[in-house]
C-alpha cells in the first residue's frame, strides 16, 4: 500500500502499489503476503491460471495508471478492497463488467489481458474510472470486526481523494438497491451508498442477468432488508464528477 494513506482506529486505507498485488478476493477472509498464494481449493476456480492471469494484469495497471485498488489494512493483513479501472478498459454497464478477478472470461478478464494495448493516461479519451467491486473481509471462525463500521465509505472517500489528485475527471459505478446478498456475493455497493458520497444516477434499468433462482433469492434478501421485491433487479449507473 502507498505510504500516503489515511489512518484511523489502527486501520490503514490507501492505494495499492506494486509492493503487494492483491490478485484474489477476500471471500476467504483477510489476506497477507504469506497467505495470498495459498487459497483453499475451489471446484470452480483454477487458482494457478487465475494467479497467472491476474498478477501481470494488475501489475501493469499499477505501473500504467498508478493504482487499480484502494486497500484497507489491519497490521499486515488486507481486510478491504475497492477495485477500480479506467472506464475505457471495462465493458461498463454490461453484466459482470468483464473484470471479476475470480471468474473466467467474459465475466473476468481474458487470459492474455495483460498483453493488450493499454493507452497511457494522457491518451485516454475519457479520464473516468469505473469502481468495479468493494469488499470487506469476514475472518473465518472469528468475530466480524470490519463490516458495518464505515470501512467501505472510508475506502470510497480515499478513491475520490486519490483519483482527484491523480488528475481523473470522474468516477462511475454500477449499483443496485441496498441488498445484502448482492454486496456479500459480488461486492456491489448500493445506490444509497454512492449517493451519500455525492454520486448521482445517470441511467437506470434492470439487470438482464438476474433471472430464475438467482432473482428469487435476491428478492428474498431484498424483502428481508425491507426493500420491495419488485426493486430487486433495479440497476443504476452512478457518476461523480471530480
Amino acid at each position: 500500500m502507498d505510504r500516503a494513506e489515511s489512518r484511523s482506529d489502527n486501520l490503514t486505507v490507501g492505494p495499492m502499489s506494486g509492493d503487494f498485488i492483491v490478485w484474489r478476493c477476500l471471500h476467504g477472509g483477510p489476506l497477507t503476503p504469506e497467505t495470498i498464494d495459498r487459497p483453499a481449493p475451489h471446484p470452480q476456480i483454477d487458482w494457478p491460471s487465475t494467479r497467472g492471469r491476474n498478477l501481470p494484469l494488475l501489475g501493469r495497471l499499477v505501473r500504467t495508471y498508478g493504482s487499480c485498488a484502494i486497500l484497507a489494512g489491519d497490521g499486515g493483513k488486507i481486510v478491504g478492497t475497492l477495485r477500480f479501472y479506467p472506464k475505457e478498459l471495462c465493458s461498463f454497464g454490461e453484466a459482470g463488467a468483464g473484470f471479476c478477478l475470480q471468474q473466467p472470461y467474459p465475466a473476468g478478464p481474458k487470459d492474455d489481458a495483460a498483453e493488450r494495448s493499454f493507452p497511457a493516461f494522457v491518451e485516454l479519451r475519457e479520464k473516468t474510472l469505473f469502481a468495479h467491486c468493494l469488499m470487506v473481509a469476514v475472518p473465518e471462525g472469528g468475530p466480524d470486526r470490519y463490516r458495518r463500521r464505515g470501512l467501505g465509505t472510508r475506502m470510497a472517500r480515499e478513491l475520490v481523494r486519490w483519483a482527484t489528485s491523480a488528475g481523473w475527471e470522474a468516477i462511475e459505478a454500477t449499483a443496485y438497491e441496498e441488498i445484502p446478498m448482492l454486496y456479500a456475493i459480488a461486492g456491489v455497493a448500493g445506490r444509497r451508498f454512492w449517493e451519500k458520497l455525492g454520486f448521482r444516477v445517470i441511467h437506470a434499468d434492470t439487470e438482464p442477468g438476474m433471472t430464475g433462482r438467482l432473482l428469487e433469492d435476491v428478492r428474498k434478501s431484498a424483502i428481508a432488508a425491507g426493500i420491495p421485491g419488485e426493486k430487486a433487479a433495479n440497476r443504476y449507473a452512478m457518476r461523480l464528477d471530480l
